[in-house]
This record gives C-alpha cells, sequence and structure tokens, in this order.
C-alpha cells in the first residue's frame, strides 16, 4: 500500500494514528475532535456575516454587554462561546472549562459524567475585525486536572504553558483552518466544507529561524518601555541600522491572523508592556492567548518570550492573568528578549 500524502489524512486518522503511537489517549482525542466540531459550528456562523443576523455588538439597543475583560461583546463572541460549552458539557472527557468571555470557570454539570482535563478558549479572537469582514478565530488550551479533585475551580487551571497537553487554533478566513499541537510537532487542517471533515495540509509546519517581517501595532509607540522603542527603532532604521536589512511591518489585529501569517512564512509577534497596560500586567491573556499560541510556535521550531522569561515557564497567578508577547522566528525573539536584557542591566549598574 502507497504511503498516505497528508491531503488524504484526515484529522480523526490523524489523532487515531497518534492515539496508536501511544502521544494522546482516548479522552483527549475525543476533546479534541468536540472542540474542532465546534469550530465547524463557529465557521457557517461566521461564514454567514450579516446574512446570519450575527454581526454587531451583544446587549440590549443601544448597550453594548461588556466581558470580565472590560471589553464590548459581539454577538458573535457570545454565540461562540455557548458553541464551545454546549458541545464540551456533556462528552465525559473535561472536568471544568474556562472562557475568556467568562468572570470564573465552571466545572462539569453534575448530569454529565467529568473526565481528566481543563478546557480553556477564547472563543472567538479578533472579533472587533468580524463587521469589516477580515478573519478572525477560536485558540484554544488543554490542560489535565489535578489528581484526586473532584470538582475543578479556578486555581487548578494555573498551571504554567509547559503542562499543556494539546493546543490549538482555528481561524476563519478564505479558508477555515485548524493548527494544532500535541506536543509533537504543529500541524495544519483545512476544513474541506463539501465533507465537512478537516483533512490535513500541512505536517510539522517550521517557522524559519531569520525574518525581515514583524507585526505591531505602532500606534502604540509612544507608550512602549524604553527596550522596545529602541528594538522597533532600529528594525526601523533597516540597511544602514545597527540590524543591517530592512524589515517590512504587517498587524491585522487579530493575533490568529497574525500568528498564522508567522507559522506559515515567518515573523515576529509582539505586544510589549506600554504604560496604558502596565498597570494589567500586559495587554494579551496569558491562559488563553499566550500560552496556546507560545506552545504552537515553539512546536514549529520558534520562540516565545514575555521579553524577560520564557512565555511557557511563566506560573500563572489569575485565570486572566496578562502578560507582554514575543513570538515568532526564533532569532529575532531572541533579539527582542536582547534589547530587554541590556536594557534592565544598564538600569540595575546605575543602581548598583
Amino acid at each position: 500500500m502507497s504511503t498516505p500524502t497528508p491531503q488524504s489524512i484526515s484529522l480523526t486518522r490523524y489523532l487515531i494514528e497518534e492515539q496508536r503511537a501511544g502521544r494522546i489517549n482516548a479522552d483527549a482525542r475525543l476533546l479534541i475532535e468536540v472542540v474542532a466540531r465546534a469550530c465547524k459550528t463557529i465557521s457557517i456562523a461566521v461564514g454567514k456575516g450579516a446574512l446570519g443576523g450575527v454581526l454587531g455588538d451583544a446587549g440590549a439597543a443601544g448597550e453594548a454587554s461588556i466581558n470580565i475583560q472590560g471589553e464590548a461583546q459581539k454577538k458573535l463572541d457570545v454565540l461562540s462561546n455557548e458553541i464551545l460549552l454546549e458541545a464540551n458539557a456533556w462528552g465525559g472527557h473535561l472536568a471544568g472549562l474556562a472562557s475568556e468571555e467568562m468572570d470564573t470557570s465552571q466545572p462539569i454539570p453534575d448530569v454529565y459524567p467529568r473526565g481528566n482535563y481543563l478546557l480553556l478558549f477564547d472563543p472567538l479572537d479578533g472579533s472587533s475585525n468580524i463587521d469589516v469582514n477580515i478573519s478572525v478565530g477560536t485558540i484554544f488550551s488543554v490542560l489535565r486536572c489535578p489528581e484526586g479533585v473532584t470538582q475543578a475551580q479556578d486555581e487548578h487551571f494555573l498551571q504554567p504553558g509547559t503542562a499543556q497537553v494539546a493546543a490549538g487554533y482555528c481561524t476563519y478566513g478564505p479558508s477555515t483552518m485548524l493548527v494544532l499541537t500535541i506536543g509533537h510537532g504543529t500541524h495544519a487542517f483545512t476544513l474541506d466544507r463539501e465533507v465537512g471533515s478537516f483533512v490535513m495540509t500541512t505536517r510539522g509546519m517550521r517557522i524559519p529561524e531569520e525574518t525581515k517581517e514583524f507585526a505591531v501595532n505602532m500606534s502604540n509607540q509612544r507608550f512602549w518601555e524604553a527596550p522596545m522603542q529602541h528594538y522597533v527603532g532600529d528594525l526601523l532604521s533597516g540597511k544602514e541600522g545597527p540590524r543591517g536589512k530592512d524589515f517590512n511591518m504587517r498587524w491585522v489585529a487579530s493575533m490568529v491572523a497574525d500568528v498564522h501569517r508567522i507559522l506559515t512564512r515567518g515573523g515576529i509577534f509582539s505586544y510589549p508592556l506600554d504604560s496604558k497596560c502596565a498597570a494589567k500586567g500586559g495587554k494579551l491573556r496569558l491562559m488563553y492567548e499566550a500560552n496556546p499560541m507560545s506552545l504552537l510556535v515553539e512546536q514549529a521550531g520558534g520562540a516565545a518570550s514575555t521579553g524577560r522569561q520564557r512565555m511557557l515557564e511563566v506560573q500563572p497567578t489569575g485565570l486572566h492573568q496578562r502578560v507582554p508577547v514575543f513570538l515568532g522566528s526564533k532569532s529575532e525573539v531572541e533579539a527582542a528578549v536582547r534589547y530587554h536584557r541590556e536594557h534592565d542591566e544598564q538600569g540595575a549598574s546605575k543602581h548598583a
């Protein structure tokens, strides 16, 4: 029999083969399949756009609904959250769920059997772009529930990114794609809309180590810390500057879309600390965005950092904790970290 090409391997087949190889168990396999199925449902709602009556803000007429993050919720935020909650409640593989859209985690209701996993998700990342028809996505992270825990609480989710069993995102763009890792490489699956299943289109995504592309919200430049100002200033100075090459800038303002571009062709994504978000610790959420994306990037040969610490080694202190984020091509992330380290060392020597 001939060796199957990636395009002939469905998500289900891939997960079964990984289970046979001992890299994932049956419950984790089913959990990922349920999340993927929920993402298909979200993809349909996103694809209908204005025809589905799901655009615009959630809440009463004239009043936007505000989530735990203090952000206006879109109708699709709420719908996507409900789809993921409902899909995962009854399967028997979860002990609890946590969502960026909810104040606290939710244990699995007593009427359903409970499993040994915890699921965290950002149901619709980049939802501010929904109304202008730009790619958005769902991000998810899977953890093991600590042994002996019968009722999952918020504190049981507070595990470092290195503890993740699996992580992934679904991007809803010209095509719907699922990008997944179970700790053995990062793989891309494209939704075959006619068949209704995710089919592997890239096995073993690799991020080029070097890059000439960076993604950052330049409108925040005046609020950045000194090392970030210095780093981006050197990028913008091009061939004549200390970096010795010209850089292009890209910024979609949808993390899923920006990270997908980096996984596909390289680059660095940055959301640094700035004076607007310093009191909160950063802009992006560790548990719902930074950790799952960092695992995907590391498994594709890239790197991820807060600028001062490897992202996956950060010990969470809260379910909605925020952090600065630098991820992507390994050498470029290391360069950004070096600017922060040198700045901190100079500051320390001045105070010595």
